[in-house]
């Protein structure tokens, strides 16, 4: 099937909100320089200078967007996130980047609360700020990882209403103890998505294989369909063990309200990952190696 690019949806919305807890926890880091570690504990993830010209991770999930087709970039800051428009642009909404058209969405923490209030909160808190949003169909992945400007492509070029990028997790270059953490996808026969399981045991992973006999995770690269899933954003509950209201919480109960609406697309590739302060020195060298260059006119 040809996909013809006025069939694809031209809006990514990334998620750069959040408190990055992880990443100001005090860590043993030998080569991490001072300035690095003062990044670490000062900036969004997204921002920590990774480059090799001292630029953030975001520039180079930016450049893979653009690669990927998108045109309407929608960043979601913090109450405090001021520098992403020392970076991508001074005004609330409409800058150029690059051919890039960026704004900003800022999730406000509410009333009551010292900390964002997770993922879905903030994609909420985004098409209220931008309501054309829930006319149209947009993508949504984190700040602080590197998908491949083909992992994005395939979200825009996805004919489902909904989908999630369902990663191999054998393909993923962390270590094993990391990646058992991770949460898995259940998929059917046609890569549908059934359920996800947070914290699965060794005895899950068995009844969790896809078709293929792979372990499937999501990175939090979603697409959605903006009218379907309004409703369940503004109606999200309240994750009990982490007192957050999550994506995959909203994209469970649009499985569930409307099944064979959100599909699984399978890749096998390694996501760069900004989490804690040991993984500045891994996605420098990632980027040394695949990215040597930023060049916008590729």
């Amino acid at each position: 099937m040809k996909f013809r690019k006025e069939d694809m949806h031209n809006n990514l919305v990334i998620l750069a909100g959040g408190a990055s807890s992880r990443m100001k926890k005090e860590a043993i880091a030998d080569n991490l320089s001072a300035e690095e570690i003062a990044q670490a504990n000062e900036r969004s993830k997204g921002l920590i200078g990774v480059g090799s010209t001292g630029r953030p991770l975001l520039d180079y999930l930016l450049l893979n967007a653009k690669k990927a087709g998108y045109e309407n970039i929608y960043i979601i800051i913090g109450e405090q996130g001021e520098l992403f428009k020392e970076f991508y642009g001074s005004h609330d909404a409409d800058n150029d980047f690059h051919g890039l058209n960026i704004s900003f969405a800022v999730q406000y923490i509410p009333e009551g609360r010292t900390k964002p209030f997770g993922t879905a909160d903030a994609l909420f808190q985004a098409v209220e700020q931008y309501p054309e949003l829930n006319g149209m169909e947009y993508s949504v992945c984190n700040s602080d990882n590197l998908y491949s400007a083909d992992a994005l492509s395939a979200l825009r070029k996805t004919a489902s209403p909904n989908a999630f990028i369902s990663y191999d997790r054998d393909a993923l270059e962390f270590p094993s103890e990391r990646i058992s953490r991770f949460a898995i996808a259940k998929l059917d026969e046609n890569n549908q998505l059934l359920d996800i399981l947070e914290k699965p045991s060794a005895n899950d992973l068995q009844n969790y294989k896809d078709k293929e006999g792979k372990i499937r995770i999501s990175m939090n690269a979603f697409k959605f369909t903006g009218s379907t899933l309004y409703l369940h954003l503004k109606n999200c509950p309240v994750n009990p063990e982490r007192d957050e209201k999550e994506l995959p919480t909203v994209l469970l109960n649009a499985v569930k309200a409307s099944p064979n609406t959100t599909i699984g697309i399978p890749f096998s590739e390694h996501v760069p990952d900004l989490t804690a302060k040991e993984d500045i020195a891994d996605v420098k060298e990632y980027l040394k190696k695949h990215y040597p260059v930023l060049d916008w006119n590729s």
